[in-house]
């Protein structure tokens, strides 16, 4: 047994008796009636390399079969705004061709001073006194809503066929029906001689029949005015826009264009800086009677029976705005001189209540490369309150965009050598940045070559001061002028000293107490009556959040419930 137990272990040959085959048989078969428990390890990678395939492939299944629309609207849209891309058009100013008058009647007839208007009907009594103005030649456009037997003596009518004729770029990209037709009577003018255009309403009397009399006509030679001009003071780097009907003694009233959030901005210069005059190439008129005010201040300030007859200040002098500053500007009482004839270009992609306002803000810009400014002038003219319905909706994407138009305009450089190619640019800009379409980059480009065509000379550059630092405003350089304060309409009530003591109290309570936010809930129709809160209590109070039963996101009105506010 001793022996055996030894030889068991030691011996070498017992492996050789047994057959391989049968050994190697069971090992095989061995697994077949395993769980797998062994091969799951060994091929692990295997296993999860193929569910990420299948979790790949049904990802992408369910991407495409449940959000498919939205997926592909979406690669639409990046491909769509990839081909559509806008580009900066490339003109050669030196090919451009003059464009003469050989079709209109007054293909001879030259002068010096235009009046311009847009008449959709047959000729105002305002238009019948304008005609009689000495030293100007009033020019009449014609639209679709035109009588087309319109005619008034002393007046030159452009018809829509008559237009057609000219030549002109830019009729291929004006509408219709607009009163932005009167780009084409600007380079009509221009091509006739015009040294100054005056943009006109024919709903406005100028006041005694004379413009020479409130605007500085001549700016060169024996008859210009060549006084000291009152600026608004720079001393404050981050005020960019201001309203110039405070200065003329209205408070409570704004021009249309004026960001909303500047309304409640109703205090006076503390102090005034001085600028010769000759550069004021812009100038920039009040209306009594109905001055140039938006929807909001129409509806909100407006009596159910008396018309508005709003008066200004018209002793008060005339004010200039530096570098770095803007002020809103119309279309139907400004006096351009012939150095920015350029900035006449109405657009044509945004609304009509807006177009003049963003040319204004964008001429304003451009001017100051060529070191102009715009000045404010006493009231020019007066216009009665017959307007029935004052459209809203044609003016919101003026509230909406209009106070970071200003932003980016302030902060916009460009680096090119002539003032076309930087009008050029800058519509290009504002084209990317959504202020107006590409058709009003191409309208910009028409425009420009129109002007070169009718022997338009641009103006020379000048070095910009926008990015120096602003000269310290001594004491001496301080002027002193505190703007009178007229009776006003204020939400239909008129402003007399109780009211606004009353007003001036609150002002008080306000900076004793610090700044407060009002909540206030409607619980009736919002459209009215919103506004007028916010326009009252907006003066007072720094913030006012105004809730009701339905969200309107136009007058920033939010959904709530009365019980949710308290908690």
């Amino acid at each position: 047994m001793l022996v055996q137990d030894r030889a068991v272990p030691k011996s070498p040959k017992p492996p050789q008796i047994r057959k391989l085959p049968t050994v190697q048989s069971n090992r095989l078969s061995e697994p077949k009636n395993l769980d797998f428990s062994a091969w799951v390890p060994d091929n692990c990678y295997k296993i999860v390399t193929i569910l990420v395939l299948i979790l790949t492939i049904a990802a992408v299944f369910f991407i495409y079969s449940s959000t498919n629309t939205a997926f592909l609207l979406c690669l639409q849209s990046e491909t769509q705004s990839a081909v559509d891309s806008i580009s900066l058009p490339q003109i050669n100013w030196n090919s451009i061709k003059p464009i003469p008058d050989r079709t209109s009647p007054y293909a001879n007839f030259r002068s010096e001073q235009w009046v311009v208007v847009s008449v959709s009907n047959y000729p105002s009594d305002a238009l019948k006194k304008m005609v009689k103005i000495k030293g100007w030649q009033v020019l009449a456009i014609g639209n679709s809503r035109t009588p087309s037997d319109w005619s008034l003596k002393g007046a030159i009518f452009l018809s829509l066929d008559m237009q057609a004729n000219l030549g002109f770029r830019v009729v291929d990209h004006l509408p219709y029906d607009s009163y932005v037709r009167k780009s084409v009577g600007y380079l009509f003018a221009i091509q006739h001689g015009a040294k100054k255009i005056f943009d006109a309403d024919d709903r406005g009397e100028v006041i005694d029949n004379d413009l020479g009399k409130h605007f500085d006509v001549e700016l060169v030679g024996e008859g210009a005015r060549q006084e000291v001009i009152l600026q608004y003071s720079h001393d404050n780097p981050n005020r960019t826009v201001v309203n110039p009907y405070i200065h003329f003694g209205q408070r409570s009233v704004w021009p249309r264009g004026l960001p909303l959030e500047n309304v409640g901005d109703f205090g006076h210069e503390e102090f005034y800086t001085e600028v010769f005059g000759g550069k004021q190439f812009i100038q920039q008129g009040i209306s009594n009677g109905l001055p140039d005010v938006d929807s909001v201040f129409y509806f909100t300030r407006k009596s159910r029976f008396e018309a508005f007859d709003i008066r200004f200040d018209e002793h008060a002098p005339k004010v200039a705005f530096p570098q770095g500053m803007m002020v809103p500007l119309n279309s139907f009482n400004t006096l351009y001189h012939s150095s920015a004839f350029w900035a006449l270009m109405l657009p044509v992609s945004v609304s009509t209540m807006a177009s003049d306002v963003l040319r204004g803000y964008w001429g304003q810009r451009l001017l100051w490369e060529i070191g102009g400014n715009v000045a404010v002038y006493p009231p020019t003219v007066h216009r009665y309150d017959r307007i029935e319905a004052y459209p809203f909706s044609e003016e919101k994407d003026l509230h909406v965009n209009v106070g970071r138009l200003i932003k980016f305009l302030v902060s916009w450089r460009s680096n090119k050598h002539r003032l076309f190619e930087k009008i050029l640019e800058l519509s290009y800009a504002m084209a990317e940045e959504g202020f107006w379409t590409e058709q009003d980059l191409k309208f910009t480009a028409a425009w420009l070559q129109d002007l070169v065509a009718v022997g338009y000379q641009q103006p020379r550059l000048m070095t910009l001061e926008l990015d120096r630092p602003r000269a310290n405003i001594g004491h001496g350089d301080r002027k002193e002028y505190i703007p009178q304060k007229l009776p006003s309409v204020h939400l239909a009530v008129e402003e007399t000293g109780v009211v606004s003591s009353e007003i001036g109290n609150l002002i008080r309570w306000r900076k004793n107490f610090g700044n407060i936010v009002l909540i206030m809930f409607c619980n009736g129709p919002v459209e009215r009556t919103a506004l007028e809160w916010r326009l009252l209590y907006g003066r007072i109070f720094k913030t006012v959040v105004i809730f009701s039963a339905q969200k309107n996101s136009d007058l920033a009105i939010e959904e709530g419930q009365l019980d949710q506010i308290y908690k």
